[in-house]
């Protein structure tokens, strides 16, 4: 690895391990964080984030008065995420920025704008609203559900059933799940104790079942946003370390917050 992307000189990288969507460690879902002084070849970034085997690695470079910041899971890179980009403000502003309050991201998903408030973290993110369709072959028997309602977003679809009960009794074919055409797949109900919970699947992306999506709630958010006719909603996500997300509709615009707390911090040597 050293001969083949440094030709013998030794890097240090900082990594940090942060759960995110979560006030306990060992509970919502943990990321990987790198800050970087540049960056270092894609290949090399994707050999991390597969050593980590995580659902994402964050790798972030200040640039001006912003960071770049880019996410991997441990088979691809991806355009947008949310627990990791909460982990990679928290390591700004709770470690290396502690003064820092509102922290400006730049991403291949646009202008991703974070405030740290207390204790909470509150993320703005692009809405991805969806809308009705057809289920595709193979969907529902992969979840063994049968949904009152199928809706697609641009990359996910998005499965409504009755009750939180059925969303924890879910057990889906992985396998079959992977070969459908989008690579993640929400289903969610309306919550016992909070507005809404749903579950994320991602096979495709080497994530069988993601702890707590960020993502998922830019296309989870406007749908209960209308169907409850109300803009601020608590969210629950029932993975078996479970999360919680604090959120807003604003128009193209989704608000959500979350906790953090930091479980690792050292450095990767190659």
């Amino acid at each position: 690895m050293r001969a083949q992307f440094f030709s013998g000189k030794k890097v240090r990288i900082p990594i940090y391990q942060i759960d995110a969507f979560t006030g306990e460690r060992f509970r919502g879902n943990p990321a990987a964080v790198c800050p970087l002084e540049e960056w270092l070849p894609d290949e090399l970034m994707q050999h991390i984030a597969a050593e980590n085997n995580l659902a994402e690695t964050a790798f972030f470079v200040r640039q001006g008065d912003r960071y770049q910041l880019r996410w991997f899971t441990p088979l691809t890179e991806v355009d947008l995420c949310g627990h990791a980009t909460l982990a990679s403000a928290y390591v700004i502003a709770r470690i290396l920025k502690p003064r820092m309050r509102r922290i400006a991201f730049s991403s291949k998903s646009g202008p991703l704008a974070v405030d740290v408030d207390g204790d909470l973290i509150r993320l703005d993110f692009p809405v991805d609203s969806p809308r009705p369709v057809a289920p595709p072959p193979g969907l529902e028997q992969a979840l063994g559900i049968t949904a009152r309602e199928v809706l697609t977003s641009r990359i996910k679809y998005l499965l409504v059933l009755a009750s939180q009960t059925e969303v924890l009794g879910l057990s889906p074919d992985m396998a079959a799940l992977a070969r459908l055409e989008h690579s993640g797949v929400i289903v969610t109900a309306p919550g016992a104790d909070c507005d809404f919970v749903s579950r994320f699947f991602a096979p495709r992306l080497g994530v069988p079942e993601d702890p707590v999506t960020g993502s998922a709630h830019c296309v989870l958010v406007p749908y209960w946003a209308a169907r409850l006719g109300k803009n601020t909603l608590h969210a629950r996500q029932l993975s078996p370390r479970g999360g919680e997300l604090f959120c807003e509709a604003h128009g193209a615009r989704v608000w959500m917050a979350g906790r953090a707390v930091k479980y690792l911090e050292g450095f990767i040597d190659l």
